[in-house]
């Protein structure tokens, strides 16, 4: 198992203002949340951190993560970018830091960004090195050049719902003690787009959201869902308590669709 211990649900602030993402986090904090996720390029760490630091929860009991953005990968960057981040978010260190996007073209290159990363877990900032939106391939190649810095990729962070499954990728996981964290859980909201997530839904008395999250986490997956409405942040906690059945699992499975919602030009990897 991987070296941190994450929660089977985080909490994501993706397109969440700042004044929204305070009360947001505040919320899902009081909820019950432990993971709080956030990036540079969201422009709503300094709102992160200051629901953290209200919040009444002590840091030690709390895994927040945030990601270096495609401009900032050469080593240089790196760390007065993650410098810029701690300063925003009020924190002393970050649990896990993850590397966006795989953006070659904007200066990522494996042996040079994540040699900062460590070096940035050696200096105490960071706890744990993450990468997000990384192929197999990508992942090989990054597991090597942290190998030789003697630090491990505890998480990707990737794209994963019921109309995109990424079966290949829970399995290169799973064989490699990472953390698959998932990002846009819900489809966006487009879940009733899908019959069955209707269906199982209302057998079970839940809402779709519930039952999307719960198939993720059956499987070892950790969602991140994004929510501003008290009731939604409830909602999508209480998932942890909905057990689906095998016949569920089943049909979710088998759905034909699939949907990439996220899939921006120049920093995309050939998935």
């Amino acid at each position: 198992m991987p070296a941190l211990k994450l929660p089977r649900m985080g909490f994501g602030t993706w397109q969440l203002a700042p004044p929204d993402c305070i009360s947001a986090v505040l919320k899902a904090i009081e909820v019950g949340y432990r993971l709080i996720d956030t990036a540079q390029m969201y422009k709503n760490e300094e709102a992160v951190g200051a629901a953290v630091s209200k919040c009444g929860v002590p840091r030690e009991e709390l895994i927040v993560a945030t990601k270096v953005g495609v401009f900032n990968y050469r080593p240089e960057r790196v760390l007065k970018s993650t410098e810029a981040s701690l300063k925003r978010l009020g924190l002393k260190y970050v649990d896990i830091l993850y590397v966006h996007w795989p953006a070659r073209l904007f200066g990522y290159k494996a042996s040079t960004t994540l040699k900062a990363f460590s070096q940035l877990v050696d200096d105490g900032k960071v706890r744990h090195v993450g990468v997000s939106n990384f192929t197999p391939p990508l992942l090989d190649e990054a597991i090597a050049a942290c190998k030789r810095y003697g630090k491990a990729i505890v998480a990707n962070q990737v794209e994963h719902h019921p109309l995109l499954q990424q079966r290949e990728m829970r399995d290169y996981l799973a064989n490699h003690d990472m953390y698959l964290v998932a990002y846009s859980p819900l489809v966006r909201g487009d879940l009733g787009d899908v019959t069955c997530i209707g269906e199982i839904a209302r057998k079970h008395g839940v809402s779709e959201a519930q039952v999307a999250l719960a198939w993720e986490m059956g499987h070892g997956a950790i969602p991140i869902p994004k929510a501003t409405g008290e009731a939604h942040i409830e909602d999508n906690f209480a998932a942890q308590n909905l057990e689906l059945d095998g016949e569920d699992v089943k049909r979710i499975e088998e759905i034909g669709e699939v949907r990439r919602l996220l899939n921006p030009p120049i920093i995309k990897p050939k998935w």
